[in-house]
């Protein structure tokens, strides 16, 4: 069992790694792709390809742009536009990533990350060089098989309440489901101009959302833990 902590409720804490440890590189492409084959990127479409098993992301932009092809010609096309994209906009690791990961440390919970790809492609390539700052047994979960991976994550993997967990994501879809199972959350809402992330965050009831990772510092880490102990995390009625 992990030592004592600077938190009365959180054990653990889960941060999502594309749009929140790293440069959002996933949504932009989302959106050209799907304008570019005749699809209208919306709200609509935003919610059910974001945060959503692969194959399903494939199945749905092949329907809403009308492709002649399978979920899995879809994703194939779909990752060679983003390997394009990422010839100028390179997967980085977010400012004012290693201030929080030091923070973190401090409190003495445990950390984990997780995301849709698997952990060689994600963690080893990217956070490879902060691994001391994750959970030496998981420091990265592969959630693409059972997106968006709250349950999994929380009960399955590590054998946590779930009110002892916090996730930080820029994904409301993560933020739905962590307050219907009580779960703690956290929103870094992806904000270009194409995204509706912020707004349907609003909509769910996230109390705390932030625009960079370095705004999450202790105070709001322990206002956070307080709310989840209290019960009182998410803004109007509960779920």
């Amino acid at each position: 069992m992990p030592n004592a902590t600077s938190f009365s409720r959180i054990k653990l804490i889960a941060l999502d790694t594309d749009g929140v440890l790293f440069n959002d590189t996933y949504s932009p492409v989302i959106e050209r792709f799907v304008r570019q084959r005749g699809g209208t990127y919306t709200a609509h479409m935003e919610r059910h390809v974001w945060g959503s098993p692969q194959l399903a992301a494939g199945q749905y932009m092949a329907l809403a742009c009308k492709l002649p092809q399978s979920a899995d010609d879809t994703m194939v096309e779909f990752f060679a536009e983003r390997d394009r994209y990422l010839e100028e906009n390179p997967v980085t690791v977010a400012p004012g990533v290693l201030p929080l990961l030091e923070t973190l440390r401090s409190t003495g919970v445990r950390v984990t990350s997780y995301g849709g790809r698997d952990r060689s492609y994600s963690f080893d390539r990217f956070l490879g060089h902060l691994a001391e700052y994750f959970d030496a047994e998981t420091p990265y979960v592969d959630v693409n098989p059972f997106r968006p991976g709250v349950k999994e994550i929380a009960r399955d993997i590590f054998g946590y309440q779930y009110d002892e967990v916090l996730f930080i994501d820029d994904i409301n879809r993560v933020a739905e489901v962590t307050k219907a199972l009580g779960a703690g959350f956290i929103g870094v809402p992806a904000s270009m101009p194409h995204n509706f992330q912020r707004e349907q965050m609003a909509e769910t009831g996230v109390r705390f959302t932030v625009d960079k990772v370095d705004e999450i510092d202790l105070p709001l880490l322990l206002e956070a833990d307080r709310r989840l102990a209290e019960g009182t995390l998410w803004e109007g009625p509960a779920a």
